[in-house]
């Protein structure tokens, strides 16, 4: 079924036809960054596997173990070019994926093949490159995360002082602004800033530590001298760019820090979830919008339709984020005493994903903010639907002050609002609650003033000031770290 050239042509053919019988996730096929999917590769895992083994053996050489110039020398030579073929024939001999690198990397540095290792458990290379790329991961997203509040707060401030209706639990409320509303995601948003940073922070490096963390083999090396197994340790943790290492682990560092890790990431899930709903059901009201390219189809049907696709894979994505959660608690949970394998298959999978997931997230809603489009005369008319009802307060006020009665004002305010609401709802027309005041001769004293208590910039408190506050003590402080990469700008391929 599929049709084949000649030549050099056919060979690609062939080959992209092999590739379409296979599944491919989504996560790096469609959607996430080279930077990320680089970040857990095979190609990152296995050369940082050789790297470890370098370390090592520098370390245990600098500390008076037989290791030769040469045969660090030999291995550094040799850390980038991976037989990834011959890795995949040893592991299906082997069964074990450390030792079918070990062999590989002794294939190609036979000189250094006795000392590959030495002393170390597979652990040694899996969780220590685990750990780096976590790390490595985080210094992805943080920069990512902090050009988004960037954008968002940029936006907060140009309509720090634009009324808008607020709503509680989605029925019209007391007016906010639209810059205020934009505040409310940004605190989330920083809170995950601190949490992501807090959570990069907090890791160490495993280090080596032997198979059930006892360090027992580098003790054994080292001939019961235990400054030198602790000198090891902290050469090697320096060398992977680490300022500690766990000082007890089992076989594996604890699987917490896991549960750590991607709580900071799915706890965003929560945040950008919330956020692109929000931009949905604002562009129901075609008050905001995300953007919209010049030809981009909203709907195959509906010519007419301009569906907010972006904030829709945001919230789809973010679910699967949240989900992700659930595997490191119940892995951290079956952990027996020093370790068991169980855990291995599991964070192969929801490790990676977890980054993959939040890097396409913010990457998107970065795209998301760069571009909102506000419709000021839409939420304008909005407000004047729903501001007389709100005004009644200052209407009664008003009278009271003017000398009149505020129990009969508000007997009065009520029975022309709930004729003005039956207008609204029940035949489709507009609030006249306005003109039936201006008709009724009981508020002839206040006729004059009913501009200025329907001024919507008179219902929004102290919203500008609390954006301009909030922005510059909370916001602007926490992107200083960031400013050297404020100005990538993100361009959705799809």
């Amino acid at each position: 079924f599929v049709c084949v050239g000649v030549g050099e042509g056919a060979g690609q053919n062939m080959e992209a036809a092999d590739e379409s019988m296979k599944y491919r996730s989504p996560l790096v096929s469609r959607y996430a960054s080279k930077e990320m999917a680089y970040n857990f590769s095979d190609r990152k895992k296995f050369t940082t596997w050789r790297r470890l083994w370098i370390y090592l053996a520098k370390a245990e050489k600098a500390l008076g173990l037989p290791i030769t110039d040469a045969q660090v020398l030999e291995m550094e030579s040799h850390a980038e070019d991976i037989d990834f073929a011959m890795a995949a024939d040893e592991e299906r001999k082997l069964r074990h994926d450390v030792m079918a690198h070990v062999h590989t990397f002794a294939h190609c540095c036979p000189t250094a093949a006795p000392i590959i290792h030495l002393g170390a458990t597979s652990c040694y290379v899996g969780d220590n490159t685990d750990l780096i790329m976590l790390r490595d991961g985080f210094d992805i997203l943080l920069p990512k995360l902090a050009r988004v509040i960037d954008r968002l707060a940029n936006f907060a401030e140009k309509y720090a002082d634009l009324p808008t209706l607020g709503f509680t639990h989605y029925q019209p409320a007391q007016l906010t602004t639209v810059g205020k509303r934009a505040c409310l995601w940004l605190q989330d948003l920083a809170m995950d800033m601190r949490n992501l940073q807090r959570a990069r922070d907090d890791l160490r490096f495993r280090g080596v530590k032997g198979t059930t963390g006892t360090q027992a083999s580098f003790l054994q090396l080292f001939q019961g001298d235990h400054d030198k197994v602790e000198e090891l340790d902290r050469m090697v943790t320096e060398m992977a760019g680490f300022k500690k290492a766990y000082l007890v682990t089992g076989q594996t560092y604890s699987r917490k820090v896991d549960v750590d890790c991607l709580s900071s990431l799915a706890s965003l899930g929560a945040t950008v979830h919330k956020i692109c709903t929000d931009i949905r059901l604002l562009a129901n009201l075609k008050e905001i919008e995300e953007p919209f390219e010049k030809e981009q189809i909203g709907s195959s049907a509906m010519p007419y339709k301009r569906n907010p696709m972006r904030a829709e894979r945001c919230c789809s994505l973010a679910r699967h984020l949240v989900a992700l959660m659930s595997d490191p608690l119940q892995t951290a949970s079956v952990q027996w005493l020093e370790r068991t394998l169980d855990d291995s298959a599991n964070r192969r999978i929801s490790l990676p994903e977890s980054f993959l997931t939040a890097d396409i997230i913010l990457s998107t809603l970065q795209n998301i903010t760069e571009g909102l489009v506000v419709y000021p005369k839409v939420i304008e008319r909005h407000i004047r639907h729903e501001l007389p009802f709100m005004a009644t307060e200052n209407i009664i006020m008003a009278m009271v002050k003017a000398g009149g009665n505020r129990q009969d004002c508000h007997e009065k305010i009520r029975v022309l609002s709930q004729e003005a609401a039956a207008v609204v709802k029940q035949e489709g027309g507009d609030n006249d609650l306005l003109a039936r005041v201006q008709r009724d001769p009981y508020f002839a004293p206040i006729l004059d003033q009913l501009d200025a208590l329907l001024d919507p910039k008179t219902f929004i408190g102290r919203a500008p000031q609390q954006v301009a506050r909030f922005l510059s003590e909370e916001v602007r402080p926490l992107l200083e770290p960031y400013k050297a990469k404020m100005d990538v700008k993100i361009e959705l391929e799809l």
